[in-house]
């Protein structure tokens, strides 16, 4: 695909968003509900051509964790599926009156909220963001144009184009969900130019990607870098609470950004926590790798070294480092943590009060998972990822995410003295 192929790929999105822009609450929502039944349709050719996608990925070598992430199953097209359905019924983000005011002189002044236009989604391996992504954003009134991964290039178009049917089919422009339909990085490099087109990049995959797409674009990014996540067992947590938190934190997914990465234990209770913490992280097959003071009480793991603290492993390995008070556990998540889940396993509420304050993290958890940061276990449905930036969205983003303001005045020939 060449620059020209691009830049009409980028003005015809923006003449879509234009009209987007002025649609109804119920003709966005009708249309996510056609995009769900259009996928509906095609169920059968997405599994066959992703099993294909999958075994070519196998073939080339490519690791577990990736093959995770690219494989769509009954159950996770089920769930896509769901989300676009779940999205269509969440409140509608855009017109909310943000705030507003009546001047003494008459002056009617307010702000709304609207969309932000054009987003592009430059994402890799996870096809279930091509769906996610075009939900979220015709919900908040945006075109897309999606750029996945070569390895998922097939079943993302098919996708793609199922909703694409959808949309249209129920009214809105033609152009409102686009992809690219070209492998190789000559596309992107060309997208990143559309400065005069597309509003807002939001890349998706691992750091290099996001760096790349940062440092080679003047288009504002939502980035979401390093999910590096610790939990922090305090002197007071309650053993079996202590446990059950820490293997489902790392355990229940591995390969996904709100997985833990660092665990961190205070040295009260970490002759009591430790040998029990090892034997359920043995019986889930995870690597344990520990700072020195870990290491005589599990003289059998590796030792962790600087790297690891700064490790996203996104793999079955565990750091673990024994800390002296919630000072050091809150000085250590802020030097080496990305910004991105954080939480703590207390009974005591003020020390509670004290982790969510001081820890600059998207989501501080307090004794939960850190499995459970994310749009769906936050009743927000559907989201395009989890945001590190704290400009222009934190967290989870979903369609209100997906948003921006107007000033709006009313006057009746109110002129400036």
């Amino acid at each position: 695909m060449n620059t020209h192929n691009i830049q009409a790929l980028a003005k015809q999105s923006k003449f879509a968003a234009n009209l987007l822009s002025s649609s109804t609450e119920s003709l966005r929502n009708l249309a996510l509900l056609k995009m769900a039944d259009s996928l509906e349709s095609v169920k059968h050719q997405v599994l066959e051509v992703n099993a294909q996608e999958v075994l070519k990925a196998r073939q080339n070598g490519q690791s577990e964790a990736l093959i995770k992430r690219l494989t769509i199953d009954d159950k996770v097209f089920k769930y896509m599926i769901s989300r676009l359905r779940k999205v269509a019924q969440s409140p509608d983000p855009l017109n909310r009156v943000l705030s507003g005011h009546t001047n003494p002189n008459g002056l009617q002044v307010y702000k709304k909220s609207v969309p932000l236009g054009v987003i592009g989604i430059i994402y890799e391996s996870r096809p279930n963001v091509t769906t996610d992504a075009a939900g979220v954003c015709i919900k908040s009134g945006n075109a897309v144009i999606l750029r996945g991964g070569s390895e998922a290039l097939q079943t993302n178009i098919l996708l793609a184009d199922a909703m694409i049917a959808g949309a249209v089919l129920a009214g809105l422009p033609e152009y409102a969900i686009q992809i690219i339909r070209t492998p190789g990085h000559e596309a992107v490099n060309e997208l990143l130019a559309m400065d005069e087109y597309i509003d807002v990049l939001i890349p998706r995959g691992g750091k290099d990607l996001i760096k790349r797409i940062a440092e080679g674009t003047r288009i504002p990014v939502i980035k979401h870098y390093d999910g590096i996540c610790h939990l922090y067992l305090s002197e007071d947590a309650d053993p079996a609470q202590a446990i059950e938190l820490a293997i489902n934190s790392k355990c229940q997914s591995i390969q996904v950004c709100n997985a833990l990465e660092t665990l961190l234990v205070d040295k009260n209770c970490s002759a009591q926590l430790l040998p029990l913490l090892k034997n359920a992280f043995d019986a889930n097959h995870i690597e344990l790798r520990g700072c020195e003071q870990t290491q005589k009480l599990l003289p059998d793991i590796f030792p962790a070294t600087e790297d690891d603290w700064h490790s996203e492993y996104l793999a079955p390995i565990l750091s673990i480092k024994i800390v002296n008070g919630i000072a050091e556990a809150i000085e250590h998540i802020n030097h080496y943590g990305s910004g991105h889940t954080d939480g703590i396993v207390t009974q005591n509420l003020a020390m509670a009060r004290q982790f969510e304050q001081q820890i600059d993290s998207a989501s501080v958890l307090i004794n939960a998972s850190t499995r459970l940061s994310g749009g769906g276990d936050y009743g927000l449905g559907s989201v395009i990822g989890i945001s590190t930036d704290k400009l222009h969205a934190r967290g989870p983003v979903g369609p209100d995410e997906l948003t921006t303001y107007k000033w709006i005045v009313y006057g009746n020939g109110h002129l400036r003295n």
